[in-house]
């Protein structure tokens, strides 16, 4: 089944909140072996000029896929996630995320299009906080491998 073009400029409620804490924090930076003491030390984060630790650059994939995977188990959006892979990723700062923040996120479809027999869905994820403010903005491409091909239009 192709995904449904009706979908693009589509907007998806916003995901629960999310508080980042120091122990998530901590253990996101272990896990890809970083020691930057931004990450773990609140005296080193606060003598950078932050208010507290601070996340390494792809610890909102945490927040992210769980807002994106709303999207993809869409039943009427038509994607078959036995045959999708992660096309492309990356986040645009606004400001550094740091423990104590409480985040949310709204995702938005902004397009979606048949290629070399492969659907591909691009999504927006913007990241607020507490003062529903942008801090990240994530941008995500899903590539639906062996995808039916949509139906020609024909003008009328």
């Amino acid at each position: 089944m192709a995904l449904d073009p009706s979908f693009i400029g589509r907007t998806y409620p916003a995901s629960p909140v999310y508080e980042v804490s120091r122990a998530k924090i901590r253990e996101f930076a272990e896990a890809i072996g970083d020691d930057n003491p931004l990450y773990s030390d609140p005296a080193a984060a606060q003598a950078a000029g932050y208010p507290d630790v601070v996340t390494p650059p792809t610890f909102l994939t945490i927040i992210n896929l769980a807002a994106i995977n709303v999207v993809i188990e869409d039943p009427d959006l038509g994607l078959d996630y036995g045959r999708m892979v992660h096309g492309d990723q990356k986040f645009d700062y606004h400001r550094q995320v740091h423990a104590g923040d409480q985040l949310r996120v709204v995702v938005h479809i902004e397009n979606i299009m048949y290629r070399a027999g492969n659907d591909f869905i691009d999504m927006r994820a913007d990241i607020l906080d507490a003062d529903d403010t942008i801090v990240v903005v994530s941008h995500a491409q899903l590539v639906v491998r062996d995808a039916e091909k949509p139906e020609e239009v024909v003008a009328v």
